[in-house]
């Protein structure tokens, strides 16, 4: 076999089933040898697409997503998608064809230094330059892709090395890499100590985030506090931790984040933070949640605790573990009166919106359309006014949430469904999103018809930027700067164009019947939904 086969041979053996991408020369070897394979390759429309939706697959399959691109601008084009899985901890192995190796450094055509401009944003890279090291460099891969804090692993090969003959081909059975022994049990002296402190707590609360989903440790976390009473919040990575309505839920923290969900974690006096790295977004003051606390914080990447603020007590292990190993322990909790306090606001400290009636409100659309969504459906949500308004209104039941947290990657919703959609054809998968991210990511709708991916998206169109219009609004007095989109494109017009159904959905008499319609099938679908332009996600 040459290099390009020998590839394709280590993702049979790692049971990859899909592969995103693009072709180009230097990629074409590997092209050609994935014929002979029953790995699906899937034809985005954009390089970072094809990122987009293995991450999409690897969140809902709970498996590696692997994505292969050729050299130069197929390369460049997909830094963007790597950098949004290595910002939510997406794992990935991402194949990118190079020049002739004899080449490299040459400036040759579509000759790009991948490995070097990726460096800040990917959990290791590797450049190829034996075809030897071809079994050694993806078993690698697929392991740092999938254990510790997960995330994006580049592998860069030049397409002398893909056609190089290798002789002997074997798959490595075990790995072993003295630099990279990551940790996943929590150390039990330290989860004691926690467990001692939690009992003396009066006002505990567990801030859960984007690491409980990625650990799957929703079961160990809904066992723990079920059995001890104690309430949880979410960051917007942590949404699905629990079922939205579950009584314990309090909702998102943060800058958009629910109110009496802010209040909680200002009041309590032990926080438990756990697969969450105190970024702005969801603590802008780190403080806050360090005075007069004690502050516990749990993580399998051991560069995040105390980066942004200084716990109490550190410890360093995947989520699911720590939960199963607290859930060993007995311990006795008094939190009736911290639950009340939390239900009283909740109840008080909602906010009071004033819905437009010529328009669509985007509240009682997304509440609909959670509450006609199937139990165990993935709602995925792109970027801008369509996201915030997702995090606070959509209801998951059994189903699970995916967005761009990290990052905050418009043009996400569409390819991830589409991912999320392969990973598990029986699952309803819906995309949400505004008519400025729509149009970064809507020519996937070729990707969705030529390879029978049917996934429906709603597009909640205002004419705008409307986050940055939002912004504008308050910050330059109504000083708006390039963010004005029109009513472009038609989308009637473009659904027919693609083959695909349409219907629209001018205000909130037309909700329930249009969503009926809509859901029935597992048709493709485009959902045009008139929101008012100067809608504000507060209001």
């Amino acid at each position: 076999m040459n290099g390009a086969d020998a590839i394709v041979k280590c993702l049979e053996e790692e049971g990859v089933k899909y592969v995103f991408g693009y072709p180009g020369v230097a990629i074409c070897p590997f092209y050609n040898s994935i014929l002979s394979s029953d790995i699906k390759s899937v034809l985005v429309r954009t390089e970072q697409s094809a990122a987009h939706a293995a991450s999409g697959l690897a969140r809902v399959s709970g498996e590696v997503g692997v994505c292969a691109v050729t050299s130069g601008p197929g390369a460049t084009n997909l830094i963007t998608g790597i950098a949004t899985a290595f910002a939510d901890s997406i794992p990935l192995v991402c194949i990118t064809g190079q020049v002739n190796s004899n080449l490299l450094g040459s400036d040759v055509f579509q000759e790009a230094d991948i490995t070097g401009a990726v460096e800040s944003f990917v959990k290791y890279s590797y450049l190829i330059k034996n075809v030897k090291d071809i079994p050694r460099v993806f078993k690698e891969a697929f392991h740092i892709a999938s254990t510790g804090r997960k995330g994006p692993v580049l592998i860069d090969i030049p397409i002398d090395i893909q056609n190089a003959e290798l002789k002997n081909f074997k798959y490595p059975e075990e790995i072993s890499m003295r630099t990279y022994k990551p940790t996943v049990q929590g150390n039990f002296l330290q989860i004691k100590k926690m467990l001692t402190e939690l009992e003396k707590a009066k006002r505990p609360l567990i801030c859960a985030g984007g690491g409980v989903n990625l650990s799957h440790a929703n079961k160990e976390l809904r066992e723990f506090i079920e059995k001890n009473n104690i309430p949880v919040v979410s960051t917007m990575m942590g949404i699905g931790c629990l079922p939205t309505k579950h009584p314990l839920y309090f909702g998102m923290v943060g800058n958009n984040g629910k109110h009496y969900a802010n209040r909680a974690m200002r009041d309590a006096d032990l926080i438990i933070l756990v697969g969450a790295r105190v970024a702005d977004r969801a603590v802008n003051q780190p403080d806050l949640i360090t005075e007069n606390k004690i502050m516990i914080h749990i993580d399998v990447d051991p560069a995040e605790i105390g980066k942004n603020c200084g716990p109490t007590i550190p410890i360093v292990g995947d989520a699911k573990s720590v939960f199963s190993d607290m859930n060993k322990e007995e311990i006795t909790t008094k939190t009736e009166e911290w639950l009340e306090t939390l239900n009283h606001y909740k109840e008080t400290m909602l906010i009071k919106r004033n819905p437009d009636a010529n328009y669509t409100d985007p509240k009682e659309f997304i509440i609909k359309l959670s509450n006609k969504m199937k139990d165990d459906a993935v709602y995925v949500a792109d970027v801008g006014q369509n996201q915030i308004w997702s995090c606070a209104y959509h209801e998951v039941k059994n189903g699970m949430f995916l967005t761009s947290g990290g990052m905050g990657t418009m043009g996400y919703s569409i390819p991830a469904a589409m991912g999320a959609k392969l990973a598990d054809r029986n699952r309803q998968v819906v995309a949400v999103c505004g008519d400025g991210s729509f149009q970064m990511s809507m020519m996937e709708f070729a990707t969705m018809r030529q390879e029978n991916v049917p996934c429906k998206v709603v597009v909640l169109k205002n004419g705008y930027l409307g986050m940055v219009r939002e912004y504008q609004q308050f910050t330059y007095k109504e000083n708006y700067s390039v963010v004005e989109l029109n009513d472009y494109p038609n989308l009637e017009l473009l659904s027919k164009a693609y083959g695909i159904n349409y219907i629209k959905v001018n205000n909130n008499s037309e909700i329930d019947a249009s969503l009926d319609k809509f859901l029935e099938n597992e048709d493709s679908y485009i959902m045009e939904v008139s929101v008012n332009p100067f809608d504000i996600v507060r209001g």
